[in-house]
């Protein structure tokens, strides 16, 4: 059974900084992409970033220079460093692994930034 459980949200200023994790169960890593998505209110849930199963990472033109996606295959947890946070990353952040035709999700965790 696939489980991916994000933590870490929260409320930040911006230009502050913070980190999701997500800890994955019944996937692994050298089968599935790991990626993060988010979903602003009124909005549809847009792509962040991805780490592939070889390791390499791409990410949303809007994050660029500023998230960073890991992976701990040891601890199966993907993660997302954010950074120089704006307003407008507000938003839901789903955790999601996939390959092929399938795609599961977390239940994702909320990330304000506000002052």
């Amino acid at each position: 059974q696939v489980q991916l459980v994000e933590s870490g949200g929260g409320l930040v200023q911006p230009g502050g900084s913070l980190r999701l994790s997500c800890a994955a169960s019944g996937v692994s890593f050298s089968v599935y992409a790991m990626s993060w998505y988010r979903q602003a209110p009124g909005k549809e849930r847009e792509l962040v970033g991805t780490i592939s199963r070889l390791g390499r990472t791409d990410y949303a033109h809007s994050v660029r220079g500023r998230f960073t996606i890991s992976r701990d295959i040891a601890k199966n947890t993907v993660y997302l460093q954010m950074k120089s946070l704006k307003p407008e990353d507000t938003a839901i952040y789903y955790c999601s692994a996939g390959r092929d035709n399938l795609r599961y999700w977390g239940q994702g965790t909320q990330v304000t930034v506000s002052s």
